[in-house]
């Protein structure tokens, strides 16, 4: 049975001072324990904020790290209209919200050892103070390890108990730990990030590659695959499921490392690492109005200067969904 993930808030409305009735000083006071009496409804304002946060990499040819620009060296657009930038940050101190999935099906889990230790040396090297990892197991179904948590050893104990399944459910992997993002602090510019060790190939048929994504991009999560190649040169081997994470990853300004030899986890994690810690991190008020039907809204981000569009690469999310369409929210 496939397990799902909620979260609840509950919010407590307190009277306000001028709807608490005043004592009377001629009177004693009230035992402690009376209930507070109101005398109006309290009205419940919801908030939500309009401000879009994009993590961007900039990169050379050789695929290094460009570091050194400046908030007016860019353009921004939403939609095809200028936008301007609100917030700009050189170096990446935001903190990070990391869901680690790891595909749980025999194909890939073929040296529990080697993989248990990548993670490990993984979450060490990227743990923060202000950061905080999930653990998520997937084969059969999806299941959450650990939630998040700023303890590595949390995440290290979890490693042991990932078990193993026959099936893979990459798409409702990506999809609950969208949703499970989604539930995370937006303080403080936090991103999102998804990274999935897995061969990419989803052999359940419930979950899609379109609910997945579409998830992800609502909640801003950036994918990070790690593909692990059964046999490289194997000409009957799928490849429609490393084409889908790719285009995943490329559309949420993530990005995706083939793994040929399981030595190559280790260093394909530091990669990411090294990505996340040299991002950019913007962020711009969303117009009223724009977006198609559906609420997406295609973001568009640029280098001002034609020398350097010619030599830089940049990489981040597409667009993201000002608002979710009636009926929707089903990952089938």
């Amino acid at each position: 049975m496939k397990q799902l993930l909620w979260g609840w808030v509950v919010a407590v409305a307190l009277p306000s001072a001028a709807q608490r009735e005043a004592p009377d000083p001629g009177q004693p006071p009230p035992p402690t324990q009376a209930p507070i009496e109101r005398r109006e409804p309290i009205t419940t304002i919801k908030v939500q904020s309009r401000l879009v946060p994009i993590a961007l990499n900039v990169v050379d040819e050789h695929g290094s790290p460009v570091g050194g620009l400046a908030a007016e060296q860019f353009e921004l657009a939403e939609d095809g209209k200028a936008q301007k930038i609100a917030i700009f940050d050189r170096e990446s101190v935001t903190p990070l919200s990391i869901v680690l999935a790891i595909d749980g099906s025999e194909s890939v889990m073929t040296d529990d050892r080697l993989e248990r230790e990548a993670a490990k040396q993984f979450v060490k090297s990227i743990l923060r103070p202000q950061d905080e990892i999930d653990l998520m197991a997937f084969d059969d179904d999806v299941r959450e390890i650990v939630p998040f948590t700023n303890n590595a050893g949390k995440i290290d104990s979890g490693l042991g108990r990932l078990g193993h399944g026959d099936a893979t459910s990459v798409y409702d992997a990506i999809y609950l730990a969208s949703e499970r993002l989604g539930e995370t602090r937006a303080d403080g510019g936090r991103r999102r990030v998804i990274v999935m060790i897995t061969d990419g190939d989803n052999t359940t048929h419930h979950g899609s590659y379109t609910s997945a994504l579409e998830q992800a991009e609502r909640s801003g999560a950036m994918i990070y695959a790690l593909i692990i190649v059964p046999i490289a040169a194997d000409a009957g081997r799928n490849t429609g499921g490393e084409h889908a994470l790719i285009q995943m990853a490329n559309d949420t300004g993530g990005k995706y490392y083939y793994v040929e030899d399981k030595q190559d986890l280790g260093p394909a994690f530091q990669h990411v690492s090294e990505d996340l810690r040299t991002q950019y991190t913007l962020a711009y008020y969303a117009p009223e109005l724009g977006g198609d039907k559906t609420g997406f809204r295609r973001i568009q981000l640029r280098l001002k200067d034609p020398e350097l569009r010619a030599r830089y690469t940049l990489r981040y999310r597409t667009g993201y969904f000002g608002a979710r369409p009636q009926g929707a929210g089903s990952r089938e």
